[in-house]
């Protein structure tokens, strides 16, 4: 066995706050040998993304410390190694690709000067010599027209190609070693395959080395050569993929590995009243030009879509991002204009107003995919889950509404008693309960699910799509279930629809186009979600 590439040896971190000292990594080692793809997998807060930031040693110091450790790269210890001896490895011998790539490119600078910045400090490129390495850098990374996106900000980008930049920028200086921190979980399932394919394309031309962080499973399976599992801080079990996955031995991994969402959706009674109904629903959005900003055409986020849902069924829509799973949404709950007829509970509602929906606003309720971002920080759990009744329901003395508060908390799973707290205190797992409670306190009827387990770890997410199923076989909710993970989906859903540019490319009874998909784009959703393998079917590449 040659010398690992990169070799971390009881590495310890610890974050100082208030005279405390807590430790986030707790003794952890494991090696990259040359060439080789290390999966390091776990729960948030299980100590991966302080391990990663710690071999470039990224971490807010003097707030995080290293009791001990080394980190031998290439064999230079990193964890001695002077800021400037470590400003030659970052960006250079060590690249790190993030999680999120709108919050790491800088929002006031076009993308020819964000990978020209590196190509100028790290190799003295400039001017055209530096422009042509940049479009061949867009080139590799499959960025369609790159003469074009020069001169594009980030937020003129889709996702998929943000990433596909955020990975020129990290390949500009040919690294040895490339760290990958969640880099596909905010993607849909096709940019995703596709962001993969890429990554394992450019390691194999490259000979490069890669720590690709997740809590994906499926992605460790196809992706990587061995796999490290960490939980609390520490590596509990690593070795070969086929045999961690093939044969676990610590029960953490085991648990990891069973927490898939499974089970079936409820079987679709016809008999069920009809709760929401839409008929050609239309959201065009104008397109104004000239000096009196005359509308020359339309963006058509939603085109001529129909659906039926009934009370105790969901109603699945999937899609890749900007195929208008949301803005039909947001049309069903009138929460934005529309065209065409929508019935909901019997009553014509496209053309109410406000003041007119007000009175159903109860029964018509919304679980949004960021539970931390649609929880008010200044309110506490009971004071949230309340805010609804005290709109809806005034009639309710201030004990009557804390009972039914402490209700729904029950409901979803929570200790009523923690209604004191603030959203900060608990877990994305269980702020999303706390989101689902606010939604349930009202009784309502018909539920959207905007993307409720997009953010959340796959233990976590098994869990909430358990209670989903709980609360709409014990209230007979209608849901209308919006995501691109497939997987979740087809443990909730019992009809399907899928939508492209607007539009309804297919659509039926969720069995069946999960197991004989008739559209190549459905096709190409499948192959995605379940493969894991290069995407060209249907048309879809960035």
């Amino acid at each position: 066995m040659t010398e690992p590439l990169l070799s971390v040896r009881d590495l310890s971190v610890a974050f100082h706050q208030g005279g405390r000292e807590s430790l986030a990594v707790d003794r952890v080692s494991f090696d990259i040998q040359r060439g080789e793809i290390v999966a390091l997998v776990g729960e948030s807060g299980s100590g991966k993304s302080v391990s990663a930031a710690s071999i470039l040693k990224l971490l807010p110091y003097p707030a995080a410390s290293h009791p001990s450790g080394q980190i031998l790269f290439d064999g230079r210890d990193l964890m001695t190694a002077s800021e400037p001896e470590l400003r030659s490895v970052r960006g250079n011998d060590i690249t790190m690709i993030f999680q999120e790539p709108m919050t790491s490119l800088n929002p006031l600078h076009s993308i020819e000067r964000q990978i020209s910045e590196i190509l100028a400090l790290h190799q003295g490129l400039q001017g055209a010599s530096a422009r042509a390495r940049v479009l061949e850098l867009l080139h590799q990374v499959g960025i369609r027209e790159p003469e074009k996106r020069l001169t594009a900000f980030p937020h003129e980008l889709s996702g998929g190609q943000r990433q596909r930049v955020m990975i020129a920028m990290a390949l500009a200086n040919r690294p040895k070693l490339l760290i990958a921190d969640e880099p596909t979980t905010a993607l849909d399932v096709t940019v995703q395959a596709q962001i993969l394919e890429l990554l394992g394309r450019l390691k194999t031309e490259h000979g490069m080395s890669m720590l690709f962080i997740t809590h994906d499973l499926g992605i460790v399976r196809k992706f990587a050569d061995r796999v490290c599992v960490m939980t609390k801080g520490k590596i509990v079990e690593a070795g070969p993929v086929e045999d961690i996955f093939e044969r676990p031995q610590h029960a953490y991994t085991k648990k990891l590995l069973a927490s898939e969402p499974r089970g079936e959706p409820p079987l679709l009674d016809e008999t069920k009243p009809i709760v929401m109904q839409g008929e050609d629903i239309r959201v065009w959005f104008p397109i104004k030009a000239g000096f009196l900003r005359r509308t020359v055409d339309h963006v058509k986020a939603v085109d001529g879509v129909d659906l039926t849902l009934r009370a105790g069924q969901t109603l699945g829509v999937v899609g890749e991002s900007g195929s208008g799973k949301t803005t039909l949404g947001l049309a069903l709950s009138r929460l934005i204009s529309s065209k065409g007829r929508i019935s909901f509970i019997g009553k014509d509602i496209d053309a109410f107003s406000y003041s007119e929906m007000r009175p159903l606003r109860d029964r018509l309720q919304i679980v949004f995919q960021d539970p931390f971002g649609s929880l008010s920080p200044r309110m506490s759990v009971g004071e949230i889950i309340a805010e609804g009744l005290k709109v809806h329901e005034r009639q309710l003395t201030a004990e009557e509404r804390d009972s039914r508060v402490a209700w729904a908390l029950e409901e979803v799973g929570l200790d009523p008693a923690t209604r004191w707290r603030y959203p900060h205190e608990f877990s994305g797992g269980q702020r999303q309960r706390i989101a689902i409670a606010r939604a349930m306190v009202l009784k309502p009827r018909f539920v959207m699910l905007d993307e409720p387990t997009s953010a959340l770890d796959m233990t976590v997410q098994a869990q909430v799509v358990d209670l989903l199923r709980d609360l709409q076989a014990k209230h007979d909710l209608a849901y209308l279930f919006i995501s691109h993970d497939l997987k979740v989906v087809k443990a909730l859903a019992n009809e399907l629809i899928v939508m492209r540019g607007g539009k309804v490319v297919e659509k039926g009874p969720a069995a069946e186009v999960f197991a004989a998909p008739k559209a190549d784009y459905t096709r190409a959703l499948m192959a995605a979600a379940f493969n894991l393998e290069a995407v060209e079917a249907g048309g879809i590449r960035q």
